[in-house]
């Protein structure tokens, strides 16, 4: 039986369940970073009349972050266009996203789906005529919840 090593961050790709039907173009799959991945279950406080050793703790509804990708700009993109749909016509058209965390063979090890998403925030960063870099762009998603994907259920 060999050592257990945790899996690293750098070797994913993200799906956009639906838009490459709505949207024909090279799947926006390449991102330089990604956060949000996380949910938090409220906690409310009861204080109880006579009871002064403690207050009664209840859950309140889960929240969640919303999802933020970063990556190179792209100048012809899904993702762009659905953006624009949104913002000009403000009509939002959630769609699923998955993020598929990958082995270095690139086999599917975990997926997280993001269930109902659509975009809210785009921003662009690079603009300086003291630097040669890179022109980022960052595209944030609202969504309903998430839910965690087992590697078996994962389709390629």
């Amino acid at each position: 039986m060999g050592l257990f090593h945790p899996p690293t961050g750098y070797h994913f790709l993200v799906r956009f369940e639906g838009l490459l039907l709505k949207y024909p173009a090279l799947p926006d799959i390449g991102f330089q970073e990604i956060s949000g991945l996380s949910v938090e279950i409220g906690v409310e406080e009861y204080a109880e009349g006579g009871e002064n050793r403690f207050k009664h703790r209840m859950p309140n509804p889960i929240t969640y972050p919303n999802l933020v990708m970063k990556r190179g700009m792209a100048i012809s993109s899904q993702i762009a266009k659905w953006f624009k749909d949104s913002l000009e016509g403000f009509q939002f058209e959630a769609q699923d996203i998955t993020v598929i965390l990958l082995s270095p063979e690139m086999l599917p090890l975990q997926a997280w789906n993001f269930v109902n998403a659509w975009p809210i925030k785009w921003s662009i960063e690079g603009l300086n005529a003291m630097e040669s870099s890179i022109m980022i762009e960052n595209i944030e998603f609202a969504y309903q919840y998430y839910r965690r994907i087992s590697p078996d259920s994962i389709l390629p």
